[in-house]
């Protein structure tokens, strides 16, 4: 009785942890200058390595352009099945991210390692700021910000680091896309 009733407990607490990691999960969002590689079973003349381009398409033969911004890679197999059918019976595609090139964004300023970060998973800009070396001791907490280009235009998105390092306001912790710029400049001297 007491073994059941540690195995119902110990699988509680399992749940309890996974479940929500789970829930969050979301698949990989393809974006310009990923590497695919794209695999159809039986068909090895039409295995190919194709990059998502600037205007974020695909080619891929039988099958023509794609639009594949924000896709996920299911998102990508099942259209390219779709479009084999008439040519390809029973068409097994595979595609795969090679390189998340496109998942590229930069942290510059008061970091002990400024550039270019090139990640394939999802990046918070905390994730971001310690994959930088963490920031420097004349960093400017609070003039943190994320520099992102939309349709709209390039806005400047505010980061409080003293308040999400201290667990408070994680809201503000987001998820970097592709392009966008973390800047921590200096703190002021005087």
């Amino acid at each position: 009785m007491r073994r059941r009733l540690y195995a119902v407990a110990l699988g509680a607490c399992a749940v309890a942890f996974v479940g929500p990691a789970l829930a969050t999960d979301t698949p990989y969002s393809l974006t310009a200058g990923d590497v695919l590689q794209i695999t159809v079973w039986k068909e090895d003349g039409m295995d190919r390595e194709v990059v998502v381009l600037p205007d974020d398409t695909i080619s891929f033969p039988l099958v023509g352009t794609l639009a594949v911004r924000n896709k996920s890679t299911e998102d990508v197999r099942k259209e390219i099945v779709a479009r084999l059918t008439p040519y390809v019976r029973d068409a097994v595609v595979t595609v795969a991210v090679k390189s998340p090139l496109g998942n590229a964004f930069n942290v510059i300023g008061q970091v002990n390692k400024p550039g270019e970060l090139v990640v394939g998973r999802r990046t918070t800009v905390m994730q971001a700021l310690s994959m930088a070396g963490g920031v420097t001791p004349y960093a400017s907490h609070s003039a943190i910000i994320i520099l992102r280009r939309s349709e709209a235009g390039e806005i400047a998105i505010p980061f409080p680091y003293d308040e999400v390092i201290r667990g408070r306001s994680l809201e503000h912790d987001i998820v970097l896309t592709p392009g966008d710029v973390v800047v921590v400049p200096a703190a002021s001297l005087f």
